[in-house]
């Protein structure tokens, strides 16, 4: 509510070191908002639940099993979540910091790669025959460590979950395919293994299996196996004069391969490319999520939760931890600003007389770390943009510049490592891939060759560069671009109201009910809790305006408050009459010592106890006096009756009338509630009645219905049978009167060939007359009586396929 009033944005800073739970809070923190600021569903998935549903998405591939955590989240996250004028969600936005692309590559035991190569492997049969996979031990990226299950989780069962949270988040499954496709390709990429060429300084694929996962890789990318494997074993350098192709030997190769790998990797999670300055970004996963959810252009407030990685210090520490405890030491120095130079300058502001407390301040250190030029950030990007600088040359860097620096600190037995005492303690650094990790650059065959996939999504991972950074240097520094993030944070978070939860870690065992005191002594010393409570007592914690102050405290001294009075002066005389010492009065507020707000509400409520206590005294009294009174008057009356005659006549029939009166008033109402009683059993009696008769009268009603639907579908069946036998009789007819046609035509015919039979013959029988007597045969007569035969046949045929007509129309009629 505070925040719809007075209209100012809030923010959550969730901090702690790594297994803390800090990832579990920033869950509960935006169930508990999304339950707040909640809706009805409108249409489809509401606002929050896409939310909510997005930290499973971004959990299965920001988040990896560590030495300290199951569920250590290896990138930063920055959830805004928008509200409309009401109160109500209505937008979010999700913004993550850099993520750990090193793990994709290379891991150490006992820890495990991304949740999501293992719910890959882990899916249904049909998608792991589709994508080629196997166990995860058989993936160089999986088996570096023997961990491949984590107790207690199914790796089957989140990877449904995940889907669903896909689905729900907005993803289609058209993108999930081609995510997951992705994913696989990574693995199967992990398996090419290079040996010698024939040539000098050469690489190919190793045997069968390596070929076998080259070919896989170029088929889940949709890309040629061919140019694939020539963007990893060889190199394109352009002169003036010409163009010149390289190969790479095994180790180069292997190294192409772990870049390519992790480049697509890194820009499969990631949201932002700030060097490349793309508007294509709608492939990338988090990019989905935000412009599924949607943003609200008018919201006027938000609350934003932070989840970024805790301080961290290894046995080996590396550009990663680098950035991360850069990052710690930032908020660390927002705390130090909300909490003690605020509160101090709140002090001087006021014109109050105190005394300035010390606290320890990492200005220092931030300075040592990002000031430009000569931080060791710049020192940095400045190695990378020489291409003879090793990690040598940029280790003597650092020493000779910081030499006299008191938070720089050269270790005696390493030529190379440095340590910095950070805020929660010193931590040794090992720069030997400082300068690798922080470049950032794509190398331009495995640009050209993935640009042209015929995977849309694929080539929306490796849109062209524009020209500008196509002509300028690859070379583009995750340091400095992750200083600029880290900027844009602290601005986002200095124009909202911050407020701090720190996570504990109670033990190292990962188990319940166990609490290692000097461990958790330590985490709130780093976290800075401990120097917050000591400047807390040290000044004045408690702080009110003074029209506030006597609004509430004034009753402790209504003298201060008669006439026209000073504020200022009222709040020190209400003060002095109770006796406080230490307080100070300001410009408008006055400031309290630790327990003296306390003290004063206890006072406070003792004055409002006892005026409530005399409230209820006054009020009791004049109840008890009213009652009093009432009986002292009918004391009277009855005293007054019996010192007249209280044995008279009078006297006793008014006793027998009000004795009487009574009896008859109870035999009335006895008898009103018997009547009442025997009429409501009539009248139940006569409603079982009414309802078996309606009963009875709905199984007439049923039954003559069931009836008159039987006559109705008699009568229609009638006048069916009707119908047929009237189509019938006409078709019998018409059956008939074209048999007759038929068998008269053929009777005219045979008429007609007997006639010209008889006349052949009298033609033959003239001619044979005249003719001479020579004896010559001819087959005239019996041609002839072969027609006449094959016509009488004819007929008979004819005669003997209409009996059978008639008999069946005859059954059929018969059957009617």
């Amino acid at each position: 509510m505070a925040m719809v009033n007075e209209g100012k944005s809030n923010s959550i800073l969730v901090s702690g070191e790594s297994g803390a739970g800090k990832t579990e809070t920033t869950k509960m923190l935006m169930r508990y908002l999304a339950y707040l600021g909640g809706r009805a569903a409108t249409e489809g998935r509401t606002v929050e639940q896409q939310v909510l549903e997005s930290n499973p998405v971004l959990e299965a591939f920001g988040n990896a099993k560590t030495v300290r955590n199951n569920n250590s989240s290896r990138f930063g996250k920055f959830v805004e979540i928008q509200f409309d004028k009401h109160g109500r969600i209505s937008g979010a936005a999700i913004r993550t910091y850099l993520l750990e692309r090193s793990r994709v590559c290379q891991i150490n035991d006992p820890e495990r790669n991304y949740h999501c190569f293992y719910l890959l492997c882990a899916a249904p049969q049909e998608e792991i025959e589709k994508y080629k996979l196997d166990h995860p031990k058989t993936f160089h990226y999986l088996n570096q460590s023997k961990c491949f299950e984590l107790v207690g989780i199914s790796d089957a069962h989140d990877y449904l979950a995940t889907r669903r949270a896909m689905d729900i988040v907005g993803i289609s499954a058209k993108e999930q395919e081609a995510i997951f496709r992705v994913v696989a390709a990574i693995l199967h990429l992990g398996n090419i293994v290079f040996t010698k060429g024939k040539e000098v300084d050469s690489s190919v694929p190793k045997d069968e299996k390596a070929k076998f996962h080259l070919k896989t890789t170029a088929e889940l990318l949709m890309c040629d196996a061919v140019a694939l494997e020539d963007a990893l074993c060889k190199r394109v350098m352009i002169t003036p004069e010409e163009v010149i192709k390289r190969s790479l030997d095994p180790q180069s190769a292997a190294i192409s391969r772990d870049g390519l790998a992790k480049t697509i990797y890194s820009r499969l999670f990631d949201c932002s490319d700030i060097v490349l300055h793309l508007c294509l970004h709608q492939h990338r996963l988090v990019d989905k999520i935000n412009n599924s959810i949607g943003q609200d252009p008018t919201s006027k407030c938000l609350i934003g939760v932070l989840d970024i990685y805790g301080f961290e210090s290894f046995k080996t520490n590396s550009f990663e931890q680098f950035c991360i405890n850069f990052t710690n030491e930032k908020l660390q120095q927002h705390f130090n600003q909300h909490v003690f130079k605020m509160e101090q300058e709140e002090y001087t502001k006021e014109q109050i007389d105190w005394s300035y407390i010390e606290f320890v301040d990492n200005q220092d250190v931030l300075d040592l770390i990002e000031k430009k030029p000569g931080g060791i950030i710049a020192l940095l990007d400045e190695a990378c943009m020489f291409p003879k600088s090793t990690h040598e040359t940029f280790s003597n860097k650092l020493y000779q510049t910081f030499k006299s620096h008191k938070r720089f600190i050269k270790p005696k037995l390493s030529r190379t490592d440095f340590t910095i005492g950070h805020y929660a303690g010193e931590v040794q650094y090992q720069s030997d891939q400082f300068l690798d990790k922080n470049k950032d650059y794509v190398v331009a065959e495995h640009q050209e060759l993935l640009g042209a996939s015929k995977c849309q999504f694929v080539a929306g991972l490796f849109p062209p560069p524009p020209e500008e950074t196509s002509k300028s240097s690859k070379f583009s520094s995750i340091g400095s671009r992750f200083k600029l993030q880290l900027q844009q944070l602290m601005e986002t978070l200095n124009s909202t109201e911050p407020h701090y939860i720190r996570c504990v870690k109670p033990n190292n065992l990962l188990k319940p009910a166990i609490f290692e005191n000097v461990n958790i002594m330590q985490q709130l010393r780093c976290g800075g809790v401990l120097e917050a409570i000591r400047i807390s007592c040290a000044g004045y914690p408690t702080r009110r305006a003074f029209f506030e102050f006597i609004n509430r405290f004034g009753l402790l001294a209504p003298e201060a408050l008669e006439g026209n009075y000073d504020e200022k002066v009222a709040c020190k005389r209400i003060m002095d009459k109770k006796g406080l010492k230490g307080f100070q009065i300001g410009k408008t507020k006055v400031f309290l010592r630790a327990g003296q707000m306390a003290e004063l509400d206890a006072r406070r409520s003792e004055v409002l106890n006892n005026a409530a206590k005399i409230i209820q005294r006054r009020v009791l009294t004049h109840v008890t006096r009213k009652r009093f009174i009432s009986l002292r008057k009918a004391v009277i009356v009855m005293q007054a009756l019996c010192r007249g005659d209280s044995f008279s006549s009078d006297n006793q029939a008014r006793w027998r009338c009000h004795r009487a009166a009574f009896y008859y008033k109870r035999l009335k109402r006895g008898a009103i509630v018997s009547q009442t009683r025997w009429r409501g059993k009539v009248a139940r009696k006569e409603l079982r009645k009414l309802k078996m008769e309606a009963r009875e009268t709905g199984a007439l009603k049923e039954a003559k219905n069931k009836l008159e639907k039987q006559v109705e579908e008699l009568t229609w069946r009638l006048q069916l049978e009707k119908r047929m036998r009237t189509d019938i009789e006409e078709a019998k007819v018409h059956e008939t009167t074209k048999f007759q046609t038929s068998l008269e035509e053929l009777q005219k015919k045979l008429e007609e060939a007997n006639a010209s039979i008889a006349k052949e013959r009298e033609v033959a029988k003239q001619a044979i007359e005249e003719a001479p007597p020579v004896v010559k045969e001819t087959q005239v007569l019996v041609e002839d009586t072969e027609k006449i035969d094959s016509l009488n046949v004819e007929i008979d045929n004819l005669k003997v396929s209409i009996e059978p007509q008639g008999k069946d129309s005859t059954i059929v009629h018969i059957y009617l």
